[in-house]
C-alpha cells in the first residue's frame, strides 16, 4: 500500500541557547597578577531549512514535530572559548511554503531558494571575565550567561511546482492522460479518487520544448469547504500557470458535463478567484465511449462562448492528446514563470512578562549587574546594532520598573551597568 501523501505539517523550531562565559584568572609561577582570561561561550546552534529535491512530501514531519539545535559550550580558562553549537539541517520538498502559525504569514518559500534558510537563530554565548577587566577594574569576578536562541511554530506547507495542472471531476480520465502524454505512472482504475495524492510527468512536447504536467486529486463540490480530498489539494494548483479542465463527455456515468464543468469552476473560485481566472484549456475526454454527441456539443458551446480552447480527446485511445499538449506548450510561452510566494512576516517584539522583577547586585568594583529570566528572552530578540531597536529596548526596561529600582538603590550617573553582553553608563 503507497504512503500517503502529507502536504502539511506543523512543527516546532527551537535554536541551541548560548554558552555561559567564564570566571577564571591567569596563574604561572613567577607571573604575579595575571589577570581574568576567562573565556566566551560558544553560540547555539541554528535550525536551517536547507531544499531536498528527492524528497516529494512532508511525511517525516507528521512523526517528528520538534526540532531542536544543539547548545553552546561554556567558555573556560586560558582564554578558551567554549565550542558552538551544531547547526539543525532540517530537510524539506522543494515547493514547502513557510507559515507562521499564530499569523500565517509566509515567511519563505523553499521553491526555487538554492541557499539555506535560517529559521531560527542560535543564542550568543555569554561573554568571559576577560571582556570586563578596565584600568579601574582590574579584577572583575563575573562573566555572563549565554541568550536562549529563538523558539518558534511553523506551518510547512507543501505547493507543487507544475507547469500545468489537471483540474475536474474524479474519474473524467486525468491520470490516463497523464500516463500517456508523460513517463508518470499514476495508479489508474475505474472507481472514485483513484488519485489519492497529486503525480508529476514531464510532457517532452519537441526538441528543447518540455513542461511539467500534475495530476491534481479530484475535486468534488464542496472542496473549497473541506468535502472529499480537494479542499487538501486544491492548494497544488496555486503555482500552476495553466490549468486543463478534464470533462468526462461519454454519459456513461448520466452526468451533464456542462454541469460538471461549472461546478469545479465554482470550487476553484471559491478558494481563490485569482485561480479561477487563471488561462484554461477544456478538454472533453472520452468522446471514443460517447454514445451520442449532444453533451460534448453543448459543453464545446458553453466553453467557447467563455472564450476558452475546446479539445476533443480520449485519454485512452491517445486520441487528441497531441494537439492538446501542443497546445499547452503554446500556451505557456506567453505566461510568467512559476509562482514564487514573497515573504509576507514581519517579526514582531516579543511579550515578555516583566512582573518578576530581576537580581540586582553590586559588584565589588562598583558595576551594577542585571539579571533575569524575562530580561534574557528580552535581550535575544534586540538588535543592538538598530538605532530603533535599542530605543524599544530602552523603552522595555523603563517600562518595567528597572531604572527606577536601580535609582532606589542608590545609582549614579556615570555608574555602569551591566546587562548580559551590554554595558552600557547609567544617565537619568
Amino acid at each position: 500500500m503507497a504512503a500517503p501523501f502529507v502536504d502539511t505539517a506543523r512543527i516546532t523550531v527551537k535554536a541551541g541557547k548560548g554558552g555561559n562565559g567564564a570566571v577564571s584568572f591567569h596563574r604561572e609561577k613567577y607571573v604575579a597578577a595575571g589577570g581574568p582570561d576567562g573565556g566566551d561561550g560558544g553560540k547555539g546552534g541554528s535550525v536551517i531549512l536547507e531544499v531536498n529535491s528527492h524528497m516529494s512530501t512532508l511525511m517525516d514531519f507528521r512523526y517528528k514535530r520538534k526540532y531542536v539545535a544543539a547548545n553552546g559550550m561554556d567558555g573556560a580558562g586560558k582564554r578558551c572559548s567554549g565550542k558552538d553549537g551544531e547547526n539543525l539541517i532540517i530537510k524539506v520538498p522543494r515547493g514547502t511554503v513557510v507559515r507562521d502559525s499564530e499569523t500565517n504569514e509566509i515567511i519563505c518559500d523553499m521553491s526555487e531558494r538554492d541557499k539555506p534558510f535560517v529559521l531560527a537563530r542560535g543564542g550568543n554565548g555569554g561573554w568571559g571575565n576577560k571582556h570586563f577587566a578596565t584600568p579601574t577594574r582590574q579584577v572583575p569576578n563575573f562573566a555572563k550567561a549565554g541568550l536562549p536562541g529563538e523558539e518558534r511554530e511553523v506551518i510547512l506547507e507543501l505547493k507543487l511546482l507544475a507547469d500545468v495542472g489537471l483540474v475536474g471531476f474524479p474519474n473524467v480520465g486525468k491520470s490516463t492522460l497523464l500516463s500517456v502524454v508523460s513517463k508518470a505512472q499514476p495508479k489508474i482504475a475505474n472507481y472514485h479518487f483513484t488519485t489519492l495524492f497529486p503525480n508529476l510527468g514531464v510532457v517532452y512536447v519537441e526538441e528543447g520544448v518540455s513542461f511539467v504536467l500534475a495530476d491534481i486529486p479530484g475535486i468534488i463540490e464542496g472542496a473549497s469547504e473541506g468535502a472529499g480530498l480537494g479542499h487538501d489539494f486544491l492548494r497544488h494548483v496555486d503555482r500552476c500557470r495553466l490549468l486543463i479542465h478534464v470533462v468526462d463527455v461519454s454519459g456513461s456515468e448520466g452526468r451533464d458535463p456542462v454541469a460538471d464543468f461549472e461546478a469545479i469552476q465554482a470550487e476553484l473560485k471559491e478558494y481563490s478567484p485569482e485561480l479561477a481566472a487563471r488561462p484554461m484549456l477544456v478538454a472533453g475526454n472520452k468522446v471514443d465511449a460517447a454514445y451520442d454527441r449532444t453533451g460534448l456539443e453543448a459543453l464545446r458551446a458553453h466553453v467557447e462562448q467563455l472564450g476558452l480552447p475546446f479539445f476533443e480527446i480520449s485519454a485512452a485511445a491517445q486520441q487528441g492528446t497531441r494537439e492538446l499538449m501542443l497546445a499547452a506548450a503554446r500556451e505557456l510561452e506567453h505566461l510568467p514563470p512559476i509562482t514564487v510566494y514573497e515573504p509576507t512576516y514581519v517579526a514582531r517584539p516579543p511579550q515578555v512578562d516583566t512582573s518578576v522583577p530581576p537580581q540586582i547586585h553590586r559588584a565589588d568594583d562598583g558595576t551594577w549587574i542585571v539579571e533575569g529570566p524575562w530580561l534574557e528572552r528580552l535581550m535575544a530578540n534586540v538588535n543592538f546594532g538598530d538605532y530603533e531597536s535599542r530605543n524599544w529596548f530602552d523603552r522595555q526596561l523603563r517600562q518595567s520598573g528597572l531604572f527606577d529600582r536601580l535609582e532606589e538603590m542608590g545609582i549614579k550617573d556615570g555608574d555602569i551597568v551591566s546587562l548580559y553582553n551590554l554595558e552600557f553608563e547609567y544617565q537619568r
